[in-house]
């Protein structure tokens, strides 16, 4: 037997591939029961997992924390606010008016700074206004943002002048913002609808697997939980007598968030679905839906009561922000873990093909 320098360098032989008779016996290969079919191999195919390279995600999750979760929230109460108030200058109810403009603007103005405390300075949200891009949920939004602050602002301030007793040191302008006041609200209201509803669509317009997964019904929830944020709110800070249209919304948002949240996880892919479901933000959209019901509940049978009214109200705010927080927390989660991309992309590839749909590049490679 002859020996080479590089012996030491070559693996030992496998246990069982020692030669016999001069001949190297086979072993059955990994993953493989020899003989259990009767035959030589059976084939043993292990679970799937779900992994990418360098253990990193498919998705990159959104780099989002609290402060656009505040921001979600705080744009629902500044777009039911400014429905409210313009439903209140429409029907001379100047209490309800003047707190629900008081509380769009505030509600704007902090929204507006949980962005820019996102986005790092104030420019670059600026930036965002030098041109319109009607592909962009981002440029529209911010075009959207700009003019119900414009709308709400204006209003504002004329019912600031008022409860000063006119002392703002206004000159001619006080003629004109009392001019402008009306116009301004009905425009913050025509900007309302489209401003609770934007930021469902900046969603859904990610790749993230929940948040895309509910694009065709996120927007309903949302706006649906816009009206209980602002109808909650009006209803701490209104007299009963005025609260009347607070009430009525607050009951159609609570009647609106939960089918609407009922038709989206029926709509949504199962495995999408799952983060809604479970962990945080699964625990934080239950708690929603039962505030969002023992609001409505305290709103329908104690509505008139002041002390009822304002408990149903701060429920229904709460139920609002947790929904926001636990729509947000489910698509960050959902990016995360690779499951949540694979499987719903196979599940649709597996239906496009069981539909005959064979000679496109999705189903073809």
């Amino acid at each position: 037997m002859t020996t080479s320098d590089y012996d030491s360098l070559r693996p030992p032989d496998a246990a069982g591939g020692r030669r016999r008779g001069g001949r190297r016996t086979r072993r059955a290969a990994p993953g493989r029961i020899a003989g259990a079919d009767g035959s030589r191999e059976m084939p043993m195919v292990p679970e799937a997992e779900f992994t990418s390279y360098y253990g990193r995600p498919v998705v990159k999750p959104a780099p989002w924390g609290p402060e656009i979760a505040a921001y979600l929230f705080l744009g629902g109460v500044a777009a039911g606010s400014g429905l409210l108030a313009a439903g209140a200058q429409l029907t001379g109810r100047p209490k309800l008016r003047r707190n629900a403009r008081l509380s769009a603007l505030a509600a704007v103005g902090l929204g507006g700074a949980a962005l820019v405390k996102d986005l790092g300075r104030p420019e670059r949200f600026l930036n965002m206004l030098r041109t319109v891009k009607l592909t962009s949920p981002m440029s529209i939004g911010s075009w959207i943002l700009s003019a119900f602050s414009a709308g709400a602002g204006v209003a504002a301030a004329a019912e600031v002048d008022r409860m000063t007793g006119e002392r703002l040191p206004l000159g001619p302008l006080r003629r004109v913002l009392q001019v402008a006041e009306g116009p301004a609200g009905l425009a913050a209201a025509l900007f309302a609808p489209p401003l609770a509803a934007y930021t469902a669509v900046l969603l859904a317009d990610t790749a993230t697997p929940t948040w895309n997964a509910s694009r065709e019904d996120l927007p309903f929830v949302f706006v649906s939980s816009a009206s209980l944020a602002a109808a909650g709110l009006a209803m701490i800070t209104t007299p009963v007598a005025e609260a009347g249209p607070a009430r009525t919304l607050a009951l159609l948002g609570v009647t609106g968030d939960l089918i609407a949240t009922e038709v989206m996880h029926r709509r949504m892919d199962p495995v999408a679905a799952e983060p809604l479901h479970h962990g945080t933000a699964g625990r934080m959209l239950r708690g929603s839906e039962a505030l969002a019901i023992a609001g409505g509940l305290g709103t329908l049978l104690g509505g008139r009561r002041r002390g009822v009214a304002a408990l149903s109200g701060l429920a229904l705010m709460t139920a609002s922000a947790l929904t926001r927080f636990g729509v947000l927390e489910a698509g960050i989660h959902s990016a995360r873990d690779p499951r949540y991309t694979i499987e719903p992309q196979k599940r649709r590839l597996a239906a496009r093909r069981g539909a005959g749909l064979t000679n496109d590049s999705i189903t073809t490679a």
